[in-house]
């Protein structure tokens, strides 16, 4: 453990904030709710260790991992204070699955920017093998995993103990900074020598997302697989649908998918019928792993699904038509998703239902 906390140059304590609420290095966890045997771990870090322990973190997925990354995606931020109640949401991107190597390889000249800037927060993952780090705008580390003796081990190696009264900045007044907002001496050295454009946000982290083929997602969902609990799924799916396109697709991803899908129809579908058919095929496979599943399973994924589900009914108009189902999959249950059509239906969806009578039956 280091004797002096070394918060990153992006997070500023005010001066009169409470000087009892000292942080120290150290890590806490605690079960995840409805998700046997997985825990949250919650870990405050000098800002020099969070480089090298990212690094061997990586290890634990040495195949394959997707790269989170969380900021500010519009140059409107220089600096805010923490408390505020109105307080804007950052954006999360996701890579599809990638070689670690290749991840790590990518990010490492914005490793240290993504440290230390007070907008930007990052993480790497592999809902397979049950595992997340992630490092917030905050600057607190979060760990997702099912094998919570091999992390407690793992932080242990890295010299940072377990502590149950941990001091997180939420519970101290401070300030998020950019790394434009510093003269080059106030910066780390490895910094010091980069230009205005290399240390804006907005420009590295496009940078990042771009490289790295990254994709925004919705926050609104969250939910944590098992490893055990994914290897159960993905055999009950390919039981019933053997070689179907859902099959090969991690059941984590599809939750994710109906959740994005949700809400672009409420924002406004811009898509056409065939791509509207697709999501709701993505509800579809969902249902057979409802149908199929353990009860205790099955009641989880219904409580994932609760919140989007109750958000679609609530968007759907003319419910006394429907659109046909396909065949592919035997459901019990009847597919209220088929049933009627989402209030804004952008230009080329509403062409295609002009095109399939849905207006002349409608009326």
């Amino acid at each position: 453990m280091t004797d002096q906390f070394e918060l990153p140059v992006g997070l500023r304590r005010w001066q009169n904030a409470d000087t009892k609420a000292q942080q120290t290095e150290g890590f806490e966890l605690s079960l995840l709710e409805d998700c046997e045997n997985a825990y949250r771990f919650t870990a405050i870090v000098s800002a020099g260790k969070i480089g090298p322990l990212f690094q061997q973190f990586a290890r634990f997925l040495p195949d394959e991992a997707f790269f989170i990354l969380e900021y500010y995606p519009h140059d409107s931020l220089l600096s805010r204070p923490s408390g505020t109640d109105d307080r804007p949401v950052p954006a999360v991107y996701y890579s599809p699955y990638l070689q670690t190597d290749f991840i790590l390889k990518t990010i490492a000249p914005y490793l240290e920017r993504m440290i230390h800037d007070g907008f930007v927060g990052f993480g790497l993952a592999n809902n397979r093998k049950g595992l997340e780090f992630f490092y917030s705008e905050e600057k607190v580390l979060t760990f997702f995993t099912d094998n919570h003796l091999r992390l407690t081990h793992f932080l242990h190696q890295q010299q940072i103990p377990f502590n149950d009264d941990l001091v997180l900045p939420s519970e101290f007044g401070h300030d998020h900074l950019s790394l434009l907002g510093f003269a080059k001496d106030e910066l780390p050295e490895s910094l010091a020598d980069l230009g205005n454009s290399e240390l804006d946000t907005t420009i590295f982290c496009r940078e990042l997302t771009e490289d790295l083929d990254m994709y925004q997602v919705e926050e609104g969902l969250s939910f944590f697989l098992t490893r055990k609990e994914q290897e159960q799924i993905t055999k009950l799916v390919k039981a019933k649908l053997p070689n179907h396109e859902f099959s090969e697709i991690e059941f984590g991803g599809l939750l994710l998918d109906w959740s994005d899908f949700v809400t672009e129809c409420e924002q406004g579908f811009d898509g056409d019928l065939w791509e509207y058919r697709q999501g709701l095929r993505i509800r579809d496979a969902i249902q057979l792993v409802i149908e199929v599943a353990p009860e205790e399973l099955k009641e989880k994924i219904q409580s994932i699904v609760a919140e989007p589900d109750d958000t679609f009914q609530n968007i759907l108009t003319d419910r006394r038509q429907r659109l046909d189902a396909p065949r592919e999959m035997e459901l019990h249950q009847e597919r209220f998703w088929y049933q009627g059509m989402v209030r804004n239906q952008g230009s080329d969806l509403r062409r295609d239902l002009i095109r399939h009578g849905w207006f002349n039956r409608s009326s």
